[in-house]
C-alpha cells in the first residue's frame, strides 16, 4: 500500500513528470518488496499544505492505468473519504519507505 500525498507544490509540476516518477518508485518500491500489487491511497489530512482534489485524483488515475500497462495489480481506496485501515506491514525494512519527489 502506497501512502501518498500530493501538495499545493506539486501542481506547479507537469503532471506528466509526477506520474513518472511515482511510477518509477512505485516499481522500485514493489521490486524490493518482490510484488506486483500495489494500493494507492491518498493520505494528505496530516500535511500543511493539500493540492486541489481534481488534481490528486487525476494523478491517481493516470499512476493506476500506467501501472496497469506494466502488468502490475494497481487500485486505489475510495478517494476523498477519511478511512480506517488497519495495516501490517510485517518482513524487511523495505516495506516501510518514504520518498519525496
Amino acid at each position: 500500500m502506497a501512502f501518498i500525498h500530493a501538495g499545493e507544490q506539486d501542481e506547479a509540476v507537469p503532471t506528466k513528470a509526477l506520474e513518472t516518477k511515482m511510477v518509477k518508485i512505485l516499481k522500485w518500491a514493489a521490486k524490493k518488496n518482490n510484488t506486483r500489487n500495489i494500493i494507492l491511497h491518498s493520505f494528505a489530512h496530516l500535511a500543511g499544505t493539500k493540492a486541489d482534489p481534481h488534481f490528486t485524483k487525476e494523478l491517481f488515475d493516470k499512476v493506476e492505468a500506467r501501472m496497469k500497462n506494466a502488468a502490475y495489480f494497481c487500485t486505489q481506496t475510495p478517494f476523498g473519504y477519511f478511512l480506517d485501515i488497519n495495516v501490517q506491514a510485517p518482513g524487511v525494512s523495505q516495506a516501510r519507505i518514504f520518498k519525496e519527489i
